[in-house]
């Protein structure tokens, strides 16, 4: 079974990330002075109220109040479990995430993973090495493939005959009962064979580039022409896309995806350099789909034959693209004429006039509104006020947003109505909602001191604390005294890391409040607040020792050793605290 992933990975990952580059990969981010801003992603709002800081290595809504590291971002918005968002934070720098031995309880599918890489391998070496393999090589140059690209989707070959991958990787019980578990053997009353026969293999990678399920193309005159792998635990066909894995590693920033049919339209395009196509397999476009794009780029061109059936298609998909149109996304339609498909027509025309195709594909606002304007005669009243009634329910799935509110005008332009005073969209970025920031002084001295620890850790790293502080009860002071260990063990650590550190325990809803807070003072006044702050905590923690020994005693009462010590506390209580 998987560990637990190390704490002091986390620390290590959280300091080498970049949260800036993790969200604007989701979402759109605009520089406002040392920050970035953009408007918030979990609620509806027209200002922007959502900050990241890279300083910080923290996000802050002052909207809704989210907030955190890369790790909860990644959690909230890509609606991630912790494991699974560290997991990427770790893709995304190309480390390995560590396990440590523990009695995690949770599913292990790496055996499946290792069993599906198994079956890859010996397709590919099938492709190469097997007597019925030249059939399956000729009809891949036929279609235009090279072999550089095969090898980049690591196409195969699985020959004809019922049991060619049982002999050679269902070994003994386990093995077999994996093999049905991934589909990839499947099994009728008592009798079991290769789903896959005489068809060229497409491995489906998932983000990480493990091999979860295949799709294969029949070379003969079989049914049907496409197999894929049936739903299995690690393969979810409404979830993936294939090709995704091979566009993220092909460009470090993908600037937009084409979801094209099939496997072949996939690696037809990129034989001529079009390396950012994918293609759901085998289902129309889901919103699982489209989150899964989004994370990756702020535009997707869908991509439809021109007949009725494509057209049926892309309509889908233009509604179930509409709630996931936030500000900042950018989602059109690509046409082809008819009789062609992509692996075709860019076979015909090449790359730079196919791009120049997918450069004028019709935006989603053309497309919604010229699409219902086709229902109606816009040259009649009657018609432009059924246009409206029909254009509605549409708009309304829109989030809210600068997006939005163009489209309402659009709307309105296309009908005639000319609305007085309305706010021009740009307006939406020249008010920032900003919360007033918290003065020091109003805060009570732990707090305080906390407070700058987790929001200058790395001016805080020199700064020395008394013994005591480490034998007190105070309320808060050993979680501070812990937070002083942990930021001059890690002199590099961020909010966003200490955050992190502290999931899941008793003390984070406590320094989550505090992470809120948004401190009126100058990096470089930090140490000296905070050398202030500790003196005035010294004074407290003395006031409370002299009132203890006071407490049952008189002055005459007291042992030398007790005089003693009170003379020490009285000298700290007359420490200057400059606060």
């Amino acid at each position: 079974m998987a560990g637990r992933i190390p704490s002091q990975f986390i620390d290590q990952l959280l300091s080498q990330a970049d949260i800036v580059d993790i969200i604007n990969a989701r979402i759109p981010l605009k520089k406002a002075g040392r920050e970035f801003q953009a408007c918030c992603p979990f609620h509806h709002e027209k200002t922007p109220s959502f900050t990241v800081s890279p300083t910080k290595q923290f996000y802050h809504c002052f909207g809704c109040g989210a907030h955190g590291s890369a790790i909860s971002f990644l959690m909230e918005y890509d609606n991630l479990a912790f494991p699974d968002a560290v997991e990427e934070v770790a893709r995304q720098i190309g480390v390995e995430v560590p396990r440590e031995d523990n009695d995690y309880q949770g599913p292990d599918y790496r055996p499946l993973y290792d069993l599906l890489e198994q079956c890859r391998k010996f397709y590919a070496w099938l492709l190469r090495h097997h007597p019925d393999a030249p059939k399956a090589v000729e009809y891949l140059k036929q279609r235009g493939l090279s072999g550089e690209v095969a090898a980049t989707y690591q196409i195969g070959y699985a020959p004809a005959g019922w049991d060619n991958l049982l002999k050679e990787i269902g070994k003994n019980d386990t093995q077999i009962k994996q093999l049905i578990e991934t589909g990839m053997v499947t099994k009728n009353e008592n009798k079991q064979y290769d789903r896959f026969r005489d068809r060229i293999m497409f491995p489906i990678r998932d983000r990480r580039g493990r091999v979860i399920g295949f799709g294969g193309r029949i070379l003969g005159d079989e049914k049907p022409k496409y197999l894929n792998s049936p739903e299995t635990p690690v393969f979810h066909k409404g979830r993936e896309l294939y090709g995704l894995y091979e566009a993220r590693q092909a460009q470090k920033q993908v600037d937009r995806l084409l979801v094209v049919e099939g496997y072949m339209d996939v690696v037809a395009v990129a034989q001529f350099g079009i390396n950012y196509a994918v293609a759901t397999l085998g289902t129309a476009t889901t919103d699982q789909h489209l989150e899964l794009i989004f994370r990756t780029t702020q535009h997707v061109v869908f991509c439809f034959d021109g007949d009725r059936a494509g057209k049926a298609a892309a309509w889908k998909a233009l509604e179930t693209a509409l709630p996931h149109m936030r500000d900042g996304k950018q989602a059109s339609f690509l046409f082809l004429p008819d009789g062609e498909d992509p692996d075709t027509l860019i076979r015909k025309e090449g790359q730079a006039a196919f791009e120049e195709r997918i450069n004028n594909a019709l935006p989603l606002s053309e497309y919604l509104f010229e699409k219902i304007a086709e229902q109606v005669d816009m040259r009649s009243l009657d018609g432009k006020a059924r246009f409206a009634e029909l254009v509605k329910p549409h708009l309304e799935r829109l989030p809210e947003g600068i997006f939005k509110d163009m489209m309402m005008q659009k709307r309105d332009k296309t009908i005639g109505i000319h609305q007085q005073g309305q706010t021009s969209p740009r307006e939406h970025f020249s008010r920032p909602n900003k919360q007033s920031k918290t003065g020091l002084n109003t805060i009570p001295p732990v707090r305080r001191a906390i407070a700058l620890m987790l929001h200058f850790p790395a001016e805080c790293t020199d700064t020395t604390i008394a013994e005591n502080f480490y034998n007190s009860d105070h309320p808060g002071l050993p979680l501070f005294c812990q937070i002083h260990d942990f930021i001059n063990q890690h002199p590099e650590t961020s909010l966003g890391s200490i955050l992190e550190h502290w999931r899941d325990t008793p003390e984070s809803q406590h320094l989550h409040k505090i992470s809120q807070l948004e401190l009126d003072i100058l990096p470089e006044d930090v140490s000296s607040q905070l050398e202030g702050v500790i003196r005035q905590v010294q004074k407290l923690l003395a006031d409370h020792e002299w009132q203890q020994l006071l407490q049952n005693k008189s002055p005459g009462q007291l042992t030398e050793g007790e005089k003693k010590r009170l003379q020490e506390l009285q000298s700290l209580r007359n420490i200057k605290s400059d606060n």
